[in-house]
């Protein structure tokens, strides 16, 4: 088993980037915090893509789409051959967008 890549989209860094600067207004360790354990998480998958649940906003889900939440950011992500590609994170109190 080959380990995969992670690849984020310019639309996930952007909006994460603006998640974390949004924390940071209030604590900055708080925001660091946060950053650190999603990102943590996001390498993880590099060993267990499928470990989350298929993403359930994913309309016609081929069971490549999977997602996670933690510190109420829901972090979409794809499951390819060879890498994993970061699609959006939103925080859990906006509303959803199918895709």
């Amino acid at each position: 088993m080959t380990n995969k890549k992670i690849t984020w989209s310019k639309v996930a860094a952007k909006q994460f980037e603006a998640g974390i600067r949004y924390i940071a207004a209030d604590s900055i360790q708080n925001a660091e915090k946060v950053r650190n354990e999603i990102l943590e998480k996001v390498e993880k998958l590099i060993l267990h893509p499928e470990v989350y649940s298929l993403d359930k906003y994913k309309t016609n889900n081929d069971g490549s789409y999977r997602a996670f939440e933690l510190h109420r950011y829901r972090v979409a992500y794809r499951v390819l051959e060879n890498e994993i590609f970061i699609l959006r994170v939103r925080h859990t109190s906006r509303e959803p967008k199918k895709y």
